[in-house]
């Protein structure tokens, strides 16, 4: 399949209007792009920047759209309540016509946006309640009877409605910071792979080569060749489709286009999302 390509939204700072969000995702179906990805925080590092709420914007982009895909890229679920998050990513999904994707991971503040609210911020622990998290939101789409008891969150319903359009459910790309191997033994069990990397710049995009270890290791783990997604993050300046292909090699099904204050004045990006993706 050729790789789709999509706009990546900071939820935080200048970008924190959610009106302003909804204008770039309508601008990005209206140039060609394939879908428009929401950042996720409540809180920031930078004292005193806007925050716009992810999974509201969301829903108003997926009123004011028609064809792109759409979520959160990606969800910090330790500081959700599953049953909460499952209903509104099923809502989402119904809303969208199917269009929902969901993006999960551990989150990148520990301070500002767990322990400052009184929530724990131990990476063990936010990794226990992302796994136990992932397992009720799942079991809850199924519309059935379903239980679940874990070692810090548990669920019991005789069913669970509506569910997502999407079936078997909207797919499910879970995030990690490579070359750590743990998140990607998650994201094997699930339905795509969104990897950072450690020694990446965030205005770069990083080699083709580093892509295709962690598709590599993320393939072992999971043991069979049913489709899988591989999203990454990258900066391209336009049509470009000598850029993309190395990484199409690689295993790349999703390129997300960063898109953010760090890169460039909002102006600037505006016109690199009027300008299409890079294929």
């Amino acid at each position: 399949m050729p790789v789709s390509c999509a706009v990546g939204l900071p939820n935080i700072g200048e970008y924190g209007d959610p009106l302003l969000l909804v204008e770039l995702a309508r601008d990005a179906e209206a140039a060609g792009w394939a879908g428009a990805f929401v950042w996720d925080h409540v809180a920031y590092r930078e004292p005193g920047w806007p925050v716009a709420d992810p999974y509201m914007t969301v829903a108003a982009i997926a009123a004011q759209t028609e064809r792109i895909r759409l979520g959160v890229l990606v969800s910090a679920v330790a500081r959700r309540r599953p049953t909460k998050l499952a209903r509104e990513l099923a809502t989402l999904d119904v809303l969208s016509s199917g269009r929902l994707v969901v993006g999960a991971g551990l989150g990148s503040q520990a301070d500002e946006e767990f322990t400052w609210f009184g929530e724990d911020g131990d990476a063990k622990t936010r990794a226990q309640k992302l796994d136990e998290g992932l397992e009720i939101v799942d079991g809850l789409w199924s519309g059935e009877p379903f239980e679940f008891k874990g070692a810090h969150l548990q669920a019991r319903t005789p069913g669970f409605l509506p569910r997502p359009v999407q079936r078997p459910r909207p797919p499910i790309w879970i995030a990690g910071r490579w070359p750590g191997t743990r998140p990607f033994r998650r994201a094997a069990r699930w339905d795509g792979v969104f990897p950072t990397f450690a020694d990446a710049l965030r205005d770069e995009t990083v080699p083709a080569s580093a892509l295709a270890e962690v598709v590599a290791y993320v393939r072992e783990q999971r043991g069979d060749d049913s489709h899988f997604d591989v999203v990454l993050e990258g900066v391209s300046d336009g049509p470009d489709p000598d850029l993309i292909a190395p990484y199409e090699q690689a295993g790349l099904t999703w390129w997300v286009e960063k898109i953010g204050w760090y890169r460039a004045p909002l102006e600037q990006m505006r016109a690199r999302i009027a300008s299409g993706p890079p294929v």
